[in-house]
């Protein structure tokens, strides 16, 4: 089975995931955050995310696109080291393609979480092994999904590994 890899051996991993808040970097404009990354997107990408597009719609659709592109490629067990620009997401269909071509065998799991007020979007890419990839929309019920404040979670963590010892 070839991989959009371009090689003929299976993902490093059978998931990856990442999650973005959906905000822009201080000094930054939404234009300006966006054209920084014009390269590692693609031409209907970049039409997603045009001027033509309001920033708050633009800024969410991007992030849903990097966060795409993030989880997939940590599955696959070569983040940033994949060029970006081989993946697409187009958002309004809920398509992903690796070299012009939907990739089979995986489900592509969209969340939305809202911490402190602040709303953050990610992906869970999860190689299924199967025939067809699909994309599970951020609307539908996620029981797995469990949110944990950063420094109470690594404490409990902590103990845990100490117990364990």
């Amino acid at each position: 089975m070839a991989f959009a890899t371009g090689k003929m051996h299976p993902p490093a991993y059978s998931l990856g995931i990442d999650i973005m808040k959906v905000q822009l970097p201080q000094r930054d404009s939404y234009r300006s955050f966006v054209d920084i990354f014009q390269d590692q997107l693609t031409p209907l990408e970049r039409e997603l995310v045009s001027p033509a597009v309001p920033a708050d719609e633009g800024l969410r659709r991007f992030f849903w696109m990097w966060t795409m592109k993030e989880a997939y490629t940590k599955a696959l067990g070569l983040g940033l080291g994949f060029d970006f620009s081989r993946i697409e997401f187009d958002v309004k269909a809920d398509v992903v393609r690796v070299d012009g071509q939907v990739p089979s065998g995986w489900k592509f799991h969209k969340f939305e979480v809202t911490e402190g007020g602040k709303p953050y979007v990610g992906v869970v890419a999860e190689l299924t092994g199967g025939s067809e990839t699909v994309v599970v929309s951020e609307s539908e019920p996620k029981p797995w999904l469990k949110v944990f404040e950063a420094v109470p979670f690594v404490e409990r963590a902590m103990e845990e590994l100490v117990q364990t010892e």
